[in-house]
C-alpha cells in the first residue's frame, strides 16, 4: 500500500495562472521525488491600473512516500 503525503505551496507568475501552476510544480519537482497529483485550491491576482500584473495559485501537491529509499 502506498502512502501519500500532501504539501501546500503557492506559485506565482507574471504571465498567467497556468504558468504559475507549471512553474510551481517544476520547482517542487527539483527537490521532491515521486510527485503524483496537483490540486488547485485557490487563484488570485494583483491588479495594477486596469491590468492583471501577477498571478498566484495555491496548490496541494501529493507525493508518494518511499519507505524503502536509502539516504
Amino acid at each position: 500500500m502506498a502512502t501519500q503525503k500532501h504539501l501546500l505551496i503557492t506559485g506565482s507568475s507574471t504571465v498567467s495562472w497556468k504558468d504559475a501552476i507549471v512553474q510551481a510544480v517544476s520547482e517542487a519537482s527539483k527537490t521532491i521525488d515521486y510527485l503524483t497529483n496537483v490540486k488547485i485550491l485557490d487563484q488570485r491576482a494583483t491588479i495594477s491600473g486596469k491590468k492583471l500584473t501577477e498571478f498566484f495559485v495555491d496548490l496541494d501537491l501529493s507525493f508518494t512516500i518511499d519507505r524503502e529509499r536509502e539516504d
